[in-house]
Protein backbone atom coordinates (compact mmCIF):
# COMPACT_ATOMS: atom_id res chain seq x y z
CA UNK A 1 0.00 0.00 0.00
CA UNK A 2 1.13 3.95 -0.65
CA UNK A 3 2.94 5.19 2.19
CA UNK A 4 1.75 8.59 2.98
CA UNK A 5 3.65 9.25 6.34
CA UNK A 6 7.15 8.16 7.35
CA UNK A 7 8.43 9.30 11.32
CA UNK A 8 12.27 8.15 10.98
CA UNK A 9 14.34 8.42 14.47
CA UNK A 10 13.00 12.05 15.18
CA UNK A 11 13.77 13.79 18.49
CA UNK A 12 11.99 16.91 19.88
CA UNK A 13 12.84 19.27 22.37
CA UNK A 14 11.16 21.63 25.01
CA UNK A 15 13.38 23.94 26.26
CA UNK A 16 16.13 21.54 26.50
CA UNK A 17 13.83 18.93 27.77
CA UNK A 18 13.76 15.55 25.62
CA UNK A 19 10.38 15.57 24.70
CA UNK A 20 10.01 12.62 21.93
CA UNK A 21 13.00 10.36 21.88
CA UNK A 22 14.18 8.70 18.68
CA UNK A 23 10.18 7.78 17.21
CA UNK A 24 9.70 6.06 14.09
CA UNK A 25 6.09 5.32 12.27
CA UNK A 26 4.47 4.84 9.18
CA UNK A 27 1.05 5.52 8.05
CA UNK A 28 -0.82 4.17 4.51
CA UNK A 29 -2.63 5.81 2.61
CA UNK A 30 -6.42 5.40 4.00
CA UNK A 31 -5.78 4.57 7.22
CA UNK A 32 -6.30 5.64 10.50
CA UNK A 33 -3.29 5.80 12.70
CA UNK A 34 -3.77 6.80 16.74
CA UNK A 35 -1.16 7.28 19.49
CA UNK A 36 -2.00 6.57 22.94
CA UNK A 37 -0.55 7.50 25.63
CA UNK A 38 -0.86 9.40 29.44
CA UNK A 39 -0.37 12.84 29.43
CA UNK A 40 3.11 14.59 29.38
CA UNK A 41 4.00 10.91 27.27
CA UNK A 42 4.70 13.57 23.96
CA UNK A 43 2.38 12.01 21.94
CA UNK A 44 0.85 15.68 21.01
CA UNK A 45 4.12 17.36 20.22
CA UNK A 46 4.85 14.19 17.74
CA UNK A 47 1.63 15.98 16.30
CA UNK A 48 2.47 19.59 16.17
CA UNK A 49 5.80 18.24 14.63
CA UNK A 50 3.85 16.30 11.45
CA UNK A 51 2.02 19.46 11.53
CA UNK A 52 4.98 21.44 11.39
CA UNK A 53 4.50 23.70 14.80
CA UNK A 54 7.52 21.94 16.12
CA UNK A 55 11.03 21.75 14.54
CA UNK A 56 12.97 18.77 14.95
CA UNK A 57 16.45 18.26 16.75
CA UNK A 58 16.88 14.65 14.53
CA UNK A 59 15.15 12.43 12.38
CA UNK A 60 13.01 13.05 9.52
CA UNK A 61 9.47 13.39 8.27
CA UNK A 62 7.97 12.52 5.21
CA UNK A 63 4.69 13.34 3.72
CA UNK A 64 3.60 11.82 0.77
CA UNK A 65 7.22 11.14 -0.62
CA UNK A 66 8.42 14.16 0.58
CA UNK A 67 10.74 15.60 3.12
CA UNK A 68 8.97 18.32 5.27
CA UNK A 69 11.19 18.60 8.50
CA UNK A 70 14.46 17.79 9.58
CA UNK A 71 16.89 19.85 11.86
CA UNK A 72 17.34 23.07 10.43
CA UNK A 73 14.33 22.44 8.15
CA UNK A 74 10.53 22.94 8.63
CA UNK A 75 7.82 23.46 5.66
CA UNK A 76 5.28 25.31 6.69
CA UNK A 77 2.25 24.04 8.10
CA UNK A 78 0.14 25.59 4.97
CA UNK A 79 2.54 24.08 2.42
CA UNK A 80 2.02 20.15 3.69
CA UNK A 81 -1.77 19.77 2.90
CA UNK A 82 -3.08 18.97 6.23
CA UNK A 83 -6.80 19.52 7.57
CA UNK A 84 -6.85 19.63 11.56
CA UNK A 85 -9.24 19.29 14.14
CA UNK A 86 -8.50 20.27 17.73
CA UNK A 87 -10.07 19.92 21.46
CA UNK A 88 -11.37 23.68 21.26
CA UNK A 89 -13.42 23.19 17.65
CA UNK A 90 -11.18 26.32 16.88
CA UNK A 91 -13.82 27.66 15.12
CA UNK A 92 -14.80 31.06 13.72
CA UNK A 93 -17.36 32.58 16.52
CA UNK A 94 -18.08 35.78 13.50
CA UNK A 95 -18.62 33.30 10.49
CA UNK A 96 -21.75 31.40 10.14
CA UNK A 97 -21.17 27.28 9.74
CA UNK A 98 -20.98 27.84 5.44
CA UNK A 99 -17.70 30.13 6.29
CA UNK A 100 -16.25 28.77 8.99
CA UNK A 101 -16.73 25.14 6.41
CA UNK A 102 -15.44 27.21 3.44
CA UNK A 103 -12.37 29.32 5.45
CA UNK A 104 -9.61 26.90 3.65
CA UNK A 105 -10.76 27.06 0.38
CA UNK A 106 -8.51 29.36 -0.96
CA UNK A 107 -8.57 30.13 -4.68
CA UNK A 108 -11.95 28.67 -5.16
CA UNK A 109 -15.60 31.06 -5.48
CA UNK A 110 -18.72 31.72 -6.33
CA UNK A 111 -21.16 28.46 -7.26
CA UNK A 112 -18.58 25.66 -6.81
CA UNK A 113 -17.20 27.43 -2.98
CA UNK A 114 -21.23 27.03 -2.23
CA UNK A 115 -21.39 23.71 -3.64
CA UNK A 116 -18.51 21.75 -1.66
CA UNK A 117 -19.15 23.81 1.20
CA UNK A 118 -22.80 22.31 0.66
CA UNK A 119 -21.41 18.93 -0.10
CA UNK A 120 -19.61 18.76 2.93
CA UNK A 121 -21.50 19.15 5.24
CA UNK A 122 -24.16 16.82 4.04
CA UNK A 123 -21.31 14.60 4.50
CA UNK A 124 -20.79 15.37 8.22
CA UNK A 125 -24.47 15.42 8.63
CA UNK A 126 -25.29 18.89 8.95
CA UNK A 127 -27.24 19.00 5.56
CA UNK A 128 -28.89 22.79 5.39
CA UNK A 129 -27.50 24.30 8.55
CA UNK A 130 -24.76 26.52 6.88
CA UNK A 131 -26.47 29.65 8.10
CA UNK A 132 -25.91 29.03 11.69
CA UNK A 133 -23.35 30.51 13.91
CA UNK A 134 -21.22 27.88 16.18
CA UNK A 135 -22.92 29.39 19.19
CA UNK A 136 -26.39 28.09 18.22
CA UNK A 137 -24.50 24.53 17.44
CA UNK A 138 -24.11 21.48 20.14
CA UNK A 139 -20.64 20.61 20.99
CA UNK A 140 -20.83 17.21 18.77
CA UNK A 141 -22.29 19.41 15.91
CA UNK A 142 -19.40 21.91 16.25
CA UNK A 143 -17.09 19.12 16.25
CA UNK A 144 -18.54 17.99 12.75
CA UNK A 145 -18.29 21.65 11.71
CA UNK A 146 -14.49 21.31 12.43
CA UNK A 147 -14.54 17.92 10.61
CA UNK A 148 -16.16 19.59 7.61
CA UNK A 149 -13.71 22.30 7.33
CA UNK A 150 -10.52 19.84 7.92
CA UNK A 151 -12.14 18.08 4.94
CA UNK A 152 -13.15 20.32 2.74
CA UNK A 153 -9.98 21.05 0.93
CA UNK A 154 -9.50 17.61 0.28
CA UNK A 155 -5.58 17.50 2.44
CA UNK A 156 -3.49 14.16 1.86
CA UNK A 157 -4.00 14.26 5.94
CA UNK A 158 -5.97 14.91 8.77
CA UNK A 159 -4.46 15.57 12.28
CA UNK A 160 -7.09 15.09 15.16
CA UNK A 161 -5.99 16.26 18.52
CA UNK A 162 -8.00 15.10 21.02
CA UNK A 163 -10.76 15.71 19.26
CA UNK A 164 -13.66 14.30 21.84
CA UNK A 165 -12.50 14.87 24.91
CA UNK A 166 -14.75 17.87 25.79
CA UNK A 167 -17.81 15.84 25.22
CA UNK A 168 -20.03 13.81 27.29
CA UNK A 169 -18.79 9.64 27.29
CA UNK A 170 -22.14 8.79 24.96
CA UNK A 171 -21.62 11.64 22.50
CA UNK A 172 -18.10 10.75 22.14
CA UNK A 173 -18.68 6.89 21.29
CA UNK A 174 -21.16 7.53 18.65
CA UNK A 175 -18.96 10.63 17.33
CA UNK A 176 -16.30 8.57 17.34
CA UNK A 177 -17.79 5.49 15.29
CA UNK A 178 -19.16 8.40 12.53
CA UNK A 179 -15.91 10.03 12.65
CA UNK A 180 -14.21 7.08 11.52
CA UNK A 181 -17.27 6.00 8.94
CA UNK A 182 -16.57 9.44 7.35
CA UNK A 183 -12.75 9.40 6.71
CA UNK A 184 -13.48 5.89 5.16
CA UNK A 185 -16.35 7.37 2.80
CA UNK A 186 -13.94 10.08 1.83
CA UNK A 187 -10.82 7.75 1.37
CA UNK A 188 -8.99 10.34 4.40
CA UNK A 189 -5.78 9.10 5.86
CA UNK A 190 -6.03 9.97 9.67
CA UNK A 191 -3.56 10.64 12.65
CA UNK A 192 -5.36 10.62 16.21
CA UNK A 193 -3.62 11.43 19.61
CA UNK A 194 -5.79 10.53 22.38
CA UNK A 195 -5.29 9.11 26.12
CA UNK A 196 -8.71 7.10 25.74
CA UNK A 197 -8.12 3.61 24.81
CA UNK A 198 -11.49 2.96 23.75
CA UNK A 199 -11.59 6.13 21.06
CA UNK A 200 -8.31 5.07 19.81
CA UNK A 201 -9.65 1.31 19.31
CA UNK A 202 -12.82 2.49 17.79
CA UNK A 203 -11.20 4.66 15.32
CA UNK A 204 -7.54 3.01 14.68
CA UNK A 205 -6.16 0.22 12.21
CA UNK A 206 -3.23 0.86 13.92
CA UNK A 207 -2.39 2.25 17.59
CA UNK A 208 1.06 3.31 18.85
CA UNK A 209 1.46 3.51 22.66
CA UNK A 210 3.52 6.21 23.93
CA UNK A 211 5.37 6.52 27.26
CA UNK A 212 8.09 8.82 28.32
CA UNK A 213 8.60 10.16 24.79
CA UNK A 214 8.95 6.83 23.12
CA UNK A 215 6.66 4.44 21.05
CA UNK A 216 6.35 0.86 22.95
CA UNK A 217 4.31 -0.87 20.64
CA UNK A 218 3.08 -0.04 17.09
CA UNK A 219 -0.03 -2.32 16.31
CA UNK A 220 -3.28 -3.81 15.79
CA UNK A 221 -5.68 -2.99 18.82
CA UNK A 222 -6.00 -6.53 18.75
CA UNK A 223 -2.36 -6.83 19.48
CA UNK A 224 -1.63 -4.70 21.99
CA UNK A 225 -4.39 -6.22 24.11
CA UNK A 226 -3.42 -9.80 23.74
CA UNK A 227 0.09 -9.79 22.19
CA UNK A 228 1.28 -6.83 24.61
CA UNK A 229 4.81 -6.62 23.71
CA UNK A 230 5.76 -4.63 26.79
CA UNK A 231 4.54 -4.93 30.88
CA UNK A 232 3.67 -1.11 30.64
CA UNK A 233 1.39 -1.53 27.36
CA UNK A 234 -0.30 -4.83 29.20
CA UNK A 235 -1.22 -3.01 32.15
CA UNK A 236 -2.50 1.05 30.05
CA UNK A 237 -4.22 -1.23 27.36
CA UNK A 238 -8.13 -2.90 28.93
CA UNK A 239 -8.63 -4.30 32.52
CA UNK A 240 -6.74 -7.09 34.30
CA UNK A 241 -4.75 -7.95 36.98
CA UNK A 242 -1.29 -9.48 37.37
CA UNK A 243 -0.65 -12.45 39.56
CA UNK A 244 3.10 -13.46 40.57
CA UNK A 245 3.97 -17.01 39.41
CA UNK A 246 6.73 -18.77 38.88
CA UNK A 247 8.08 -20.77 35.37
CA UNK A 248 7.62 -24.59 35.42
CA UNK A 249 8.91 -25.36 31.41
CA UNK A 250 8.68 -22.72 28.99
CA UNK A 251 5.05 -23.14 28.70
CA UNK A 252 3.63 -23.52 31.64
CA UNK A 253 3.25 -21.16 34.66
CA UNK A 254 2.58 -21.76 38.30
CA UNK A 255 0.30 -19.45 40.00
CA UNK A 256 -1.64 -19.34 43.43
CA UNK A 257 -5.07 -20.62 41.56
CA UNK A 258 -3.08 -23.41 39.79
CA UNK A 259 -0.76 -24.06 36.78
CA UNK A 260 -1.64 -22.78 33.68
CA UNK A 261 -0.19 -23.71 30.42
CA UNK A 262 -0.62 -21.41 27.19
CA UNK A 263 0.59 -21.30 23.77
CA UNK A 264 3.35 -18.96 23.73
CA UNK A 265 6.95 -20.28 25.15
CA UNK A 266 9.38 -18.24 27.56
CA UNK A 267 13.20 -19.06 28.21
CA UNK A 268 13.74 -17.24 31.51
CA UNK A 269 14.40 -20.31 33.07
CA UNK A 270 12.36 -22.49 35.17
CA UNK A 271 11.61 -21.37 38.33
CA UNK A 272 11.91 -17.82 36.94
CA UNK A 273 9.51 -15.57 39.03
CA UNK A 274 7.41 -13.74 36.96
CA UNK A 275 4.00 -11.73 36.57
CA UNK A 276 1.01 -13.56 34.58
CA UNK A 277 -1.63 -11.08 33.09
CA UNK A 278 -5.44 -11.91 33.62
CA UNK A 279 -7.57 -10.33 31.46
CA UNK A 280 -11.71 -10.07 33.29
CA UNK A 281 -12.35 -12.74 30.33
CA UNK A 282 -10.11 -14.94 30.97
CA UNK A 283 -11.85 -15.96 34.42
CA UNK A 284 -14.96 -17.62 34.12
CA UNK A 285 -17.67 -19.09 36.35
CA UNK A 286 -17.61 -22.82 37.31
CA UNK A 287 -20.20 -23.82 40.19
CA UNK A 288 -18.46 -27.53 40.27
CA UNK A 289 -14.34 -25.80 40.72
CA UNK A 290 -13.15 -26.29 44.15
CA UNK A 291 -11.26 -22.37 43.02
CA UNK A 292 -13.42 -20.31 45.04
CA UNK A 293 -13.14 -16.67 45.34
CA UNK A 294 -15.12 -13.94 47.45
CA UNK A 295 -16.94 -11.13 45.81
CA UNK A 296 -15.51 -7.81 46.71
CA UNK A 297 -17.13 -5.32 43.93
CA UNK A 298 -19.27 -5.65 41.38
CA UNK A 299 -20.56 -3.35 38.32
CA UNK A 300 -23.61 -3.73 36.58
CA UNK A 301 -22.72 -3.60 32.69
CA UNK A 302 -26.35 -4.71 30.77
CA UNK A 303 -25.13 -8.12 29.49
CA UNK A 304 -22.49 -8.27 31.57
CA UNK A 305 -21.17 -7.77 35.61
CA UNK A 306 -17.93 -6.93 36.09
CA UNK A 307 -16.80 -8.84 39.36
CA UNK A 308 -13.58 -7.87 41.50
CA UNK A 309 -13.18 -11.02 43.51
CA UNK A 310 -10.75 -11.58 46.45
CA UNK A 311 -8.39 -15.28 46.85
CA UNK A 312 -8.07 -16.65 50.18
CA UNK A 313 -4.58 -14.96 49.99
CA UNK A 314 -5.78 -11.56 49.40
CA UNK A 315 -4.84 -11.21 45.73
CA UNK A 316 -7.54 -10.03 43.27
CA UNK A 317 -9.10 -11.07 40.24
CA UNK A 318 -11.26 -9.29 37.65
CA UNK A 319 -14.00 -11.47 36.19
CA UNK A 320 -16.75 -10.64 33.54
CA UNK A 321 -19.88 -13.06 34.27
CA UNK A 322 -23.14 -12.98 32.44
CA UNK A 323 -25.36 -10.72 33.98
CA UNK A 324 -27.99 -13.11 34.96
CA UNK A 325 -25.49 -14.84 37.18
CA UNK A 326 -25.81 -11.76 39.97
CA UNK A 327 -23.88 -12.38 42.64
CA UNK A 328 -23.91 -10.86 46.42
CA UNK A 329 -20.88 -9.12 47.69
CA UNK A 330 -19.29 -10.92 50.26
CA UNK A 331 -20.31 -14.35 48.11
CA UNK A 332 -17.95 -16.98 47.64
CA UNK A 333 -18.39 -17.70 43.48
CA UNK A 334 -16.33 -21.15 41.89
CA UNK A 335 -14.25 -19.89 39.13
CA UNK A 336 -11.56 -21.48 36.82
CA UNK A 337 -9.15 -19.84 34.62
CA UNK A 338 -9.91 -20.56 30.74
CA UNK A 339 -6.59 -18.71 29.36
CA UNK A 340 -4.64 -20.69 26.79
CA UNK A 341 -2.70 -17.62 25.63
CA UNK A 342 -0.46 -17.03 28.50
CA UNK A 343 0.94 -13.25 28.81
CA UNK A 344 3.63 -12.88 31.48
CA UNK A 345 6.39 -10.90 32.21
CA UNK A 346 10.03 -10.85 34.39
CA UNK A 347 8.91 -10.01 37.91
CA UNK A 348 10.52 -6.31 37.83
CA UNK A 349 11.04 -4.55 41.35
CA UNK A 350 8.00 -2.49 42.51
CA UNK A 351 5.42 -3.78 40.66
CA UNK A 352 2.51 -4.87 42.97
CA UNK A 353 1.34 -8.07 41.45
CA UNK A 354 -2.40 -9.09 42.03
CA UNK A 355 -4.07 -5.39 42.70
CA UNK A 356 -6.79 -5.21 40.29
CA UNK A 357 -7.20 -2.64 38.63
CA UNK A 358 -10.25 -1.41 36.38
CA UNK A 359 -8.73 0.84 32.94
CA UNK A 360 -10.92 3.75 31.77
Amino acid sequence: MNEILALNDIVCRYDGRLAVDGLSLHVTAGSIACLLGPSGCGKTTVLRAIAGFHPLSAGNIWINGSAVSQPGFTLPPEKRRLGMVFQDHALFPHLDVAGNVGFGLRGITGARRQKLVDEMLEVVGLGGMGGRYPHELSGGQQQRVALARALAPQPDLILLDEPFSNLDVELRERLSGEVREILRQRGATGVLVTHDQHEAFALGDVVGVMREGKLLQWDTPYNLYHEPADRFVADFIGQGVFLRGTLLTPETIETEIGVHRGDRAYDWGRGAPLELLLRPDDIVPDPESTLRAKVAQKAFRGAEILYTLRLPSGGRLLALFPSHADHAIGELVGIRVQADHLVAFPLAAGHSAGAARVAN
